[in-house]
């Protein structure tokens, strides 16, 4: 199975950039499709961007697109998440995730899945 740690949140003014990182262990990092997720305080937890086991595919939510940028380094064993011209409706704990290839659900699906980091906090100010 894969372990997920994520680190890089913090604070920051509203059109600044943070980079996140989601260093994974485990067996067979690079078959899996890497993933991000974020969850504000009382509202559901929403997808945010994924990047095939490839690496020469990703997909972004249209809340993020042109300003987040996912990206990994499977020699690293690492999934970055670079955020630019943050917004404060950004503000969110976000989550790593891991996917089988394989997995019949959707990209941008919760249940699609199978591992998670415990999340980073990502707050942006007014």
């Amino acid at each position: 199975q894969v372990q997920l740690v994520e680190s890089g949140g913090g604070l920051v003014q509203a059109g600044g950039s943070l980079r996140l990182s989601c260093a994974a262990s485990g067996r067979t990092f690079s078959t899996y499709d890497m993933g991000w997720f974020r969850q504000a305080p009382g509202k559901e937890r929403e997808f945010v961007a994924v990047v095939r086991w490839s690496g020469g595919n990703t997909y972004y939510a249209d809340s993020v697109k042109g300003r987040f940028t996912i990206s990994r380094d499977n020699a690293k064993n690492t999934v970055y998440l670079q955020m630019n011209s943050l917004k404060p409706e950004d503000t969110a704990v976000y989550y790593c995730a891991s996917a089988e290839a394989s997995s019949p659900w959707g990209i941008t699906l919760k249940a699609r899945y199978t591992y998670w980091g415990q999340g980073t906090q990502v707050t942006v100010s007014s």
